[in-house]
């Protein structure tokens, strides 16, 4: 059991103080540290001054509001983000996802499920964090950073650096969803010319060389309307359409 207690603090951006004041005494009795930002301003502010493990973000904020608290973080941080907030509708979930969020709650919330939620993002950014810097693995499926090299079971595994790429940004990231778009920007960081569509012509192609049925995938699997995510226990059901 990976131990999801971390040194640094969780960031609460929420304009609500008592909701702010709500959540943050719910996360200091299950062991974590917290600070509190009631504008996007100061939410951005202490994501560069105080390095918070984790950002718990309302998207409805006075001034800067959470979209653009989100793109900026994302511009200068893989910092783990939770949006919190009232706004239900759908494509708002897939906006936030499209942005780098990492989970999404509505408001009216459970707080207990909340710290719940905080603690399976954590658990996966440090299950992935515990894999030694350079050699990544997940059931049968190995990579080696280092040396270039990928391998299923005892099978070497020739990937083009475009696939290698991708493959190595999923699997330091087991159940995160990227978009089309974050993973653009990983991939092609200085070409703005290409379509996010191309990004499904790469994850086919990698799929037909690391899965063993590439229509029923247990690595690389697909979120519906946001992107993809690398399974956290490879066999799971996919999402795909």
């Amino acid at each position: 059991m990976v131990n999801v207690k971390t040194e640094t603090p969780i960031l609460i951006i929420e304009d609500e103080k008592n909701i702010a004041t709500l959540v943050s005494t719910y996360l200091n009795r299950s062991g974590f540290g917290t600070i509190l930002a009631h504008d996007g301003e100061a939410g951005m502010d202490a994501v560069r001054n105080r390095r918070p493990g984790l950002v718990i973000l309302d998207l409805m904020l006075p001034g800067m509001d959470g979209w653009d608290v989100c793109r900026e973080i994302r511009k200068i941080s893989d910092v783990p983000i939770l949006i919190l907030t009232a706004r239900e509708e759908e494509m708002d979930r897939v906006l936030g996802f499209s942005l780098g969020a990492d989970d999404y709650v509505v408001k009216p919330f459970s707080p207990r499920e909340l710290v719940e939620r905080v603690k399976a993002i954590l658990r996966r950014v440090q299950s992935g964090a515990s894999q030694s810097g350079h050699l990544l693995h997940s059931g049968d499926l190995r990579l080696d950073a280092e040396k270039h090299k990928v391998t299923l079971g005892d099978r070497p595994v020739s990937l083009t650096p475009i696939e290698f790429k991708l493959l190595e940004t999923f699997m330091r990231a087991p159940g995160r969803v990227f978009s089309r778009g974050e993973l653009l920007d990983r991939i092609y960081q200085h070409d703005e010319s290409v379509v996010d569509r191309v990004i499904d012509v790469h994850i086919g192609k990698l799929r037909q060389k690391i899965e063993a049925d590439s229509s029923r995938p247990v690595y690389v699997l697909t979120v519906r309307g946001i992107g993809y995510q690398f399974a956290e226990s490879p066999g799971a059901e996919d999402a795909e359409d």
